[in-house]
């Protein structure tokens, strides 16, 4: 394997155990602590809120730190950095030590994208394909915190699931400084890069970038409120709609002597919540190969209509046509996650992308963490079908703000720093 794949790897592995990290605990709230200690899944959810704002607020001064020192050597950091603080929340006795240590995981997990899709996007030509796959694995992250979590609740204990993917994340930390140590030693006797030298863009342009920049974060933080609402809920979502389902597959797979089987709900919903969490990630290539030949308006608007038709059919729904719906809904929030960093990526210089994914992620994480306690709310006074007519009228907006786009990017000089 050549050097430039093992690079590409490793910040693979790195969207990969962010988003895991930071969705852990939805499974263990909604399949484990509510019942072991006593709580709500409603009252559960604010012990994660801090956590999300973590996750924004400390987007932006990642992205400034490893523009001004070393972005590998920001990598390095969150690997070590978010694994330890994993394994120190598995030690939590009170759900304000939960609180605590999710609110350092996510302080560590806002590193991630303003540094690793800056890397992505500066590296690597076909950016559109980069950062879709880049984005599989992320989605496989998302998918695999409800498998895992899911199996070590009935196999070991919910706080396993927090130490495992920790010294995972530690031992990838100590092998990846191995691999960039040249640069991260030598981060600060780099040359600054080189001016840009540009004419000052027209009112016409200036006027086009101000619409683009609007939709950008507008479209942001809207998306943002979907796939953290869809991402962290279903879990619970399946837990309520799809139990046929999980007994009939755990009684069918004992039926077939697989004895550990027997009784595994928790495992068979966990496994559900990866199906369409991993099948809906497949999305993201289409959407990859797409933006490189279409561009974003057209793709953005694909996925947005899908996501109304399907989150309007969830109401009501249980079981097989549940899964299906959600099969549909989910294929269009993930398949809008590349397009807005596709965006930036093509207009914003490269000597500040990191910054600017910053602000990005500021935005896109402080709605993560509002999401919650809207979930909260909605989810206690009104039920899940409520919360899907709401993600319905939000694709909506999406749909109608994309609408507004431009038909191709214009392609400004390089901005400054």
């Amino acid at each position: 394997m050549t050097r430039d794949r093992i690079d590409f790897l490793f910040l693979n592995i790195g969207h990969y155990l962010d988003h895991l990290f930071t969705l852990i605990f939805a499974t263990v709230a909604a399949l484990a602590l509510s019942r072991e200690w006593g709580l709500s899944y409603s009252e559960l959810l604010k012990y994660a809120t801090p956590g999300f704002f973590a996750f924004g607020l400390f987007s932006w001064p990642a992205g400034w730190l490893a523009d001004k020192w070393s972005r590998e050597g920001m990598i390095a950091v969150f690997f070590v950095g978010i694994g330890a603080a994993s394994i120190a929340t598995a030690f939590a006795q009170t759900p304000l030590q939960v609180g605590i240590g999710l609110f350092i995981v996510g302080v560590f997990a806002a590193i991630y994208h303003p540094v690793g899709l800056a890397i992505v996007t500066q590296k690597w030509k076909n950016t559109g394909m980069r950062l879709a796959m880049n984005g599989v694995w992320g989605n496989l992250g998302v998918a695999s915190a409800a498998l895992i979590t899911g199996y070590f609740i009935d196999h070991g204990g919910w706080r396993t699931a927090f130490i495992v993917p920790g010294i995972f994340s530690i031992a990838t930390g100590l092998l990846y400084t191995v691999h960039q140590w040249r640069e991260v030693s030598t981060a600060h006797q780099k040359a600054p890069p080189p001016s840009v030298a540009s004419t000052l863009p027209g009112p016409d342009m200036k006027a086009l970038m101000l619409r683009i920049t609007a939709i950008v974060f507008l479209t942001t933080a809207v998306s943002s409120l979907v796939f953290q609402s869809t991402t962290f809920a279903l879990p619970k979502i399946f837990d309520e709609r799809l139990q046929g389902v999980a007994n009939d597959m755990a009684q069918w797979l004992a039926a077939s002597g697989v004895t550990a089987a027997k009784g595994d709900v928790a495992t068979m919903l966990g496994a559900l919540t990866f199906v369409v969490f991993a099948v809906a990630s497949i999305a993201q290539l289409v959407v990859g190969s797409l933006l490189d030949r279409l561009g974003p308006r057209t793709v953005f608007m694909i996925v947005a209509a899908m996501q109304v038709v399907f989150f309007a059919a969830m109401p009501g729904l249980h079981d097989a046509w549940a899964l299906a719906a959600a099969f549909g809904f989910m294929l269009g929030a993930f398949g809008q996650v590349p397009i807005n960093d596709f965006m930036i990526g093509k207009m914003a210089s490269g000597e500040a992308r990191a910054r600017i994914y910053g602000v990005r992620y500021v935005v896109s994480f402080t709605v993560f963490a509002l999401a919650l306690p809207m979930i909260s709310f909605i989810y206690g006074n009104y039920g899940f079908d409520t919360l899907f007519r709401l993600m319905a009228s939000s694709a909506a907006v999406i749909f109608i703000a994309v609408a507004c786009l431009p038909a191709k990017l214009p392609q400004p000089a390089a901005a400054a720093a």
